[in-house]
């Protein structure tokens, strides 16, 4: 059996995603998919997302981040193919 392919996207999560617990759930859900990548706040009032694995997780966690945690509101997400994620794991960056 062959592996299933492998995906990278950028996102840009806008609506109410800063304060809300939304970077450190972005990385918990995306550790749990066995995700690469990274997430951030913007100063935009955006949270943006990197996101590299198995493509039905990748996609899988976009559906999430539609969603969000408990306390956002999610207006919109924007996905791009193709971003540069670390080889391995997940983080939590600064502010850009």
């Amino acid at each position: 059996m062959s592996p299933a392919p492998e995906k990278s996207v950028r996102a840009i999560i806008y609506g109410r995603v800063q304060g809300v617990w939304f970077r450190a759930w972005t990385a918990e859900e995306a550790t749990r998919r066995g995700l690469g990548g990274w997430v951030r706040n913007c100063r935009d009032g955006t949270v943006e997302a990197a996101f590299a694995g198995p493509a039905d997780q990748v996609d899988d966690m976009i559906r999430a981040c539609h969603r969000g945690p408990p306390h956002a509101r999610v207006d919109k997400v924007d996905v791009m193919p193709g971003a540069d994620v670390p080889e391995r794991g997940f983080r939590q960056l600064r502010t850009a």
